[in-house]
């Protein structure tokens, strides 16, 4: 079975063992390492999912960076200040012109007021747009008004990583080639390796044939090794491709 805590452990197993630089997404942007993987975790739902991922990598010994949303879904402050205290990176996983409906003014607003919240619980550097396939916002649009850097923001991985010399790979969909059913959680790139299941990509570890810059996006409530959490994370993802599908040819008729 795949999407399972003991599949992900699997996969971490492998990677560690080809001696890559598990760098959070601040380390990698001040100072980056020629052969190096980060871990890059967006906590959209069941923070309690991510803090099972913190915890195996902290055992391993390596650290990666969680995104959290500012909804009850993911906000969990216990779990941020664990995370956090276990050497892992947080992040402020924003969404606001979702939120605020499209204002500027009030995105701007209700960024400033969440990423302050957050960083009462975690020193915070770094931001990742939640993509909100549902909306008709694309929350990075806010940065055509304004700077994250006035902030004291270093980074934006939609804006400050070379994708054409970091491979970008994500389970955007529950799928690991999930381009078609992703609205926003796409990069430009001429890295064109394709992997639909993650024993796939413990195969191409195996063989060396992996990137020597990644950066691996999770959504760790996909993961579970419970079965009915799985086969529920299964059903309904299924269905949300359904739609973001549609989504995604629809907008690309629109362009």
């Amino acid at each position: 079975m795949d999407f399972t805590v003991k599949k992900y452990t699997e996969l971490l197993d492998w990677l560690i063992s080809k001696e890559y630089c598990f760098q959070t997404f601040d380390e990698f942007l001040k100072k980056p390492v020629s052969r190096s993987i980060i871990l890059r975790h967006d906590v959209d739902l069941m923070p309690k999912n991510s803090l099972v991922f913190a915890r195996i990598q902290h055992r391993k010994g390596v650290k990666g960076v969680y995104y959290f949303r500012a909804v009850k879904e993911s906000w969990d402050e216990n779990i941020i200040k664990e995370i956090h205290e276990l050497g892992h990176e947080i992040g402020y996983h924003y969404e606001n012109l979702t939120t605020c409906k499209g204002s500027f003014e009030k995105g701007i607003k209700d960024f400033e007021y969440h990423l302050s919240e957050l960083r009462k619980l975690a020193p915070v550097s770094t931001i990742c747009m939640h993509g909100s396939p549902m909306s008709k916002f694309d929350s990075k649009d806010l940065w055509n008004n304004f700077d994250y850097k006035d902030f004291n923001i270093v980074g934006e991985p939609y804006f400050d990583v070379d994708f054409n010399k970091t491979y970008y790979i994500t389970d955007t969909g529950r799928k690991w080639d999930g381009g078609n059913v992703s609205v926003r959680d796409k990069v430009n790139t001429n890295l064109k390796l394709t992997f639909s299941k993650t024993n796939e990509i413990i195969n191409a570890a195996k063989k060396n044939l992996l990137p020597n810059n990644i950066m691996f996006t999770f959504h760790p409530q996909r993961w579970n090794d419970n079965l009915y959490f799985w086969f529920r994370e299964l059903i309904l993802q299924n269905l949300k491709n359904v739609i973001k599908r549609l989504l995604y040819v629809k907008n690309k008729r629109i362009s």
